[in-house]
């Protein structure tokens, strides 16, 4: 069954994808998961950091604590969050951020945007697709991003996210605007 979407998507036709964190997949993607953190992200994050703290594993809060929790590398014009062990500096059995935004009834509403939306993208003419093997380029290797992996359509299982997406978009429009 397809769905209208405020939100087009070029490949939401052929795309498949289905995240199984928790049912095979312990957080893969944020494993090196180093996301760009726009300012009003970080200031999101920077209120949260109360919240926040008591659910890191304890090198990470220790790292937080003695450097912050974004490095010095830079990602499309903005720095991107700090790796410890190989992991995202939030990622304790999971996304604490996504943990504290679920607990605020808003699960995406805390992360960064490219976790947010992920595995949803612009290309390079700003086109929003499904990140996929093959396609575009894609040269992240996770099993998730295999269509042959899964049998269920990105239009049914990102809707979440290509909701997110559309707010985003939209939001993104406003501010535009709003610099005019």
């Amino acid at each position: 069954m397809a769905m209208s979407l405020s939100l087009p998507v070029v490949n939401l036709e052929t795309a498949k994808f289905d995240c199984i964190f928790g049912r095979g997949c312990e957080g893969i993607c944020c494993q090196n998961g180093r996301p760009s953190v726009e300012p009003e992200e970080a200031a999101q994050i920077e209120a949260l950091l109360p919240r926040i703290k008591p659910l890191l594993r304890p090198d990470a809060r220790k790292l937080l604590e003695k450097d912050g929790y974004l490095s010095n590398r830079k990602k499309l014009g903005f720095p991107m969050l700090r790796v410890i062990d190989q992991w995202c500096i939030f990622f304790n059995q999971g996304c604490v951020l996504h943990t504290i935004g679920m607990e605020d009834g808003k699960s995406y509403a805390y992360k960064p945007s490219q976790c947010a939306l992920f595995p949803i993208q612009r290309n390079s003419k700003g086109q929003w697709y499904v990140r996929q093997w093959g396609y575009e380029g894609e040269q992240w290797d996770l099993f998730c991003l295999n269509p042959a992996a899964s049998p269920v359509p990105a239009s049914e299982s990102l809707r979440a996210e290509m909701e997110y997406a559309a707010q985003f978009e939209a939001n993104e429009s406003t501010k535009s605007d709003e610099n005019r």
